[in-house]
C-alpha cells in the first residue's frame, strides 16, 4: 500500500473526547432477546485514531450508531468530552451529534436531488450557519478534499470516489471532534479507497480530530494508532 499514513505519530495528548464502558445492546428478535453488544469498553483520546475490528455481525456497526447518539445502548455508559450521554434527552443529543461528532459511511449517503456543495452546505445550515459562509466554508473543504470542481455536480454525475471524497467534506462541514467512519472505503477498488482514506486521515490530522474507523482491511487497521477488538459482543 503506497504511502498510506507514512505519517501516522503516535498521539501524547492525554485529553479523553469519548469514553465508553461495560456498553450493552440487546434487540427482540422474533420475541427472544438477542445480545448485540455484552460488554467492555474503550477511551479515545484527542488526535487519536483508532481502528475497529471484529468479524462480520460482531457489533461494530452497533456500537459505531451508539457511540455516534444514533441509538442508545440499552446498559453501559457512554462520555463525550466527560458529559454523561444517557442522561440528555433527545434535543441535546441531536445538539451534541450535530456539534461533536461527524459521519462517514461505506456508501456516500449523498442527497441525490442536491449537488456537492449543496451537501456539504445542509448540515451548516442545520446548525444555524448563515448561507453565504456555509457555501464559503463548503468550498473550502472540497478544495481540501480534492472534489472543489465537481461542487456544481449531483452525486450521480461523479464517480465513486469523488462521491466519498464530498462525503468526507460533509462529515468535516460542522468542524467535529470525533468522526466515525464505518468501512469509508469498502466500496471503493483499491487504488480509489487508498487515496481517499489517506485524504481522510490527512484531514483527521490537519484539524487535531479523534476518529473511530471501522474496517476489515488490516493493512488499514495496523497503520492507526490503536486497534479495538469486538468479540463474542465484548469489547476488547
Amino acid at each position: 500500500m503506497p504511502n498510506i499514513l507514512n505519517s501516522l505519530s503516535k498521539v501524547s495528548n492525554t485529553d479523553v473526547v469519548l469514553s465508553v464502558r461495560d456498553i450493552k445492546k440487546t434487540f427482540m428478535e422474533g420475541g427472544q432477546p438477542l445480545h448485540v453488544l455484552r460488554g467492555g469498553g474503550f477511551d479515545l483520546y484527542k488526535g487519536q485514531i483508532i481502528a475497529l475490528v471484529g468479524q462480520s455481525g460482531s457489533g461494530k456497526s452497533t456500537l459505531l450508531q451508539c457511540v455516534g447518539l444514533l441509538d442508545k445502548p440499552t446498559s453501559g455508559s457512554i462520555l463525550l468530552g466527560g458529559m454523561p450521554v444517557n442522561k440528555m434527552d433527545d434535543e441535546m443529543l441531536t445538539i451534541m451529534r450535530r456539534r461533536k461528532i461527524g459521519f462517514v459511511y461505506q456508501r456516500h449517503n449523498l442527497l441525490s436531488d442536491f449537488t456537492a456543495l449543496e451537501n456539504v452546505v445542509l448540515p451548516m445550515l442545520a446548525n444555524g450557519l448563515e448561507e453565504t459562509k456555509a457555501e464559503f466554508l463548503a468550498m473550502k473543504l472540497l478544495k481540501a478534499t480534492n472534489v472543489s470542481h465537481r461542487a456544481s455536480h449531483l452525486p450521480g454525475e461523479m464517480s465513486g470516489g469523488e462521491q466519498q471524497r464530498t462525503a468526507v467534506a460533509r462529515a468535516l462541514a460542522n468542524s467535529p471532534e470525533i468522526l466515525l467512519a464505518d468501512e469509508p472505503t469498502g466500496s471503493l477498488d483499491p487504488d480509489h479507497a487508498n487515496a481517499v482514506f489517506d485524504m481522510l486521515v490527512k484531514q483527521v490530522r490537519k484539524n487535531n480530530m479523534s476518529m473511530l474507523f471501522v474496517t476489515h482491511d488490516m493493512n488499514l487497521a495496523k497503520l492507526a494508532d490503536r486497534q479495538i477488538t469486538i468479540k463474542d459482543g465484548i469489547v476488547i
